[in-house]
């Protein structure tokens, strides 16, 4: 049932919020609203679609999760507790949401712990796609993820949203969990769309929250710039019938024009500011991006100039791996090659696909099609792979 996907891919973290402030349990919550999903699938296709899913999923688990409750001989103290940590705080759907992003992204759990739940419970991605993002396997997110929550339970790490002074010092893992989301959305992991639209909304609509929580921090600007460039192309990315589009052949006319004015002025914005962080470079690359009318006119030495600045701070392969992106078109393919092939991403699609395009243009087609090939066979997303095999065999 197409509804119910839909339904539990917009509404999926926005219930578990709220039933983590209801009962106090993080365990109980997401098993409560995964139980209110299961019974949606036995009774909507028969039933229809209520009014209000979201009301009507959170509604159920709510039931769900007190039939629960009255079965365990520590109920009351679970209400007590729950009680207690949840009362002062007023009930609201961006307050909800908050408190459970930073409650994930608390200092005693490990930052990869931190981004993966929160990926989980707020962006509801399975366990397979959130292991993708972090090019893991499966089971090691799986344990991660278990480990995360028993932590939390363990340590009584309250929900809530930190005060105002601690604000800057739990910002880093709440930003990663942001950009996470998005990227999961804008270039989903499996199935037979190119992007997940709810996943990227979700972010922009939690990065916006977050810049009206922290209007100062200039990272938490950056990031929402970033995102609101980079949607502004979605509406070129695909053809009518779903292909790929690459960022040198899309239309640029499609793009949203009122996206990338906001993202652009939010750049300038940090320019001001003086105080540039990773994501206000990945913005400003992307600005540049999104002022060239024609891909032929973008300022790819700008766009080089930033990646070095970004390499200055965040030194990670994935980010060597897109500014050579950036030396193949200001010094030629060659050099950027050699940058590529020095790099230990061998389970990265991306990594095979660039390297196979540089290789195409240096004039080797054999080894550039073996490359292809090998990025097909490393993603699940139907879309890319039908590109990258269609590259393949050109």
């Amino acid at each position: 049932m197409r509804e119910l996907s839909e339904v539990y891919r917009a509404e999926y973290g926005r219930a578990v919020a709220v039933l983590t402030r209801l009962l106090g349990d993080l365990d109980l919550a997401e098993e409560a609203v995964q139980e209110a999903f299961t019974v949606a699938a036995d009774r909507w296709p028969s039933d229809g679609m209520p009014p209000s899913p979201a009301g009507w999923i959170i509604t159920t688990a709510r039931r769900r999760a007190v039939d629960h409750l009255r079965r365990e001989s520590a109920r009351g103290a679970k209400e007590a507790e729950a009680a207690r940590l949840h009362a002062p705080e007023p009930a609201s759907e961006e307050t909800d949401l908050l408190r459970l992003i930073f409650t994930c992204c608390h200092p005693a759990l490990g930052r990869e712990a931190q981004v993966a739940l929160t990926l989980r419970l707020l962006g509801g991605l399975t366990t397979p796609e959130i292991a993708r993002a972090f090019l893991v396997p499966e089971a090691t997110m799986a344990q991660r993820i278990v480990r995360a929550k028993a932590k939390i339970r363990d340590a009584g790490i309250p929900y809530r949203v930190p005060e105002q002074a601690k604000l800057p010092d739990r910002l880093p893992p709440v930003l990663a969990v942001l950009y996470l989301i998005f990227n999961a959305g804008y270039a989903a992991g499996s199935g037979p769309d190119l992007v997940r639209d709810d996943l990227c909304a979700e972010a922009v609509r939690l990065s916006r929250m977050l810049a009206a929580l922290m209007p100062d921090e200039p990272e938490v600007a950056g990031l929402l710039a970033l995102q609101l460039l980079i949607s502004a192309r979605r509406p070129a990315r695909t053809t009518v019938d779903g292909s790929l589009v690459r960022l040198a052949d899309q239309d640029r006319s499609r793009w949203d024009a009122a996206l990338v004015a906001e993202g652009q002025e939010l750049v300038r914005a940090c320019v001001r500011r003086g105080r540039p962080g990773p994501y206000q470079l990945q913005a400003a690359i992307n600005a540049v991006h999104s002022a060239a009318a024609r891909a032929e006119a973008t300022d790819w030495p700008a766009i080089l100039q930033l990646y070095d600045q970004l390499m200055a701070l965040t030194p990670t392969p994935v980010v060597a791996l897109n500014r050579a992106v950036a030396v193949a078109e200001v010094a030629g393919p060659a050099p950027a090659l050699k940058i590529v092939e020095a790099l230990a991403l061998d389970r990265y699609h991306v990594f095979h696909a660039v390297r196979a395009d540089l290789l195409a243009r240096l004039g080797r087609a054999d080894e550039a099609r073996d490359a292809y090939k090998r990025a097909a066979q490393l993603t699940d997303n139907e879309v890319e792979r039908a590109h990258l095999l269609a590259e393949a065999h050109r």
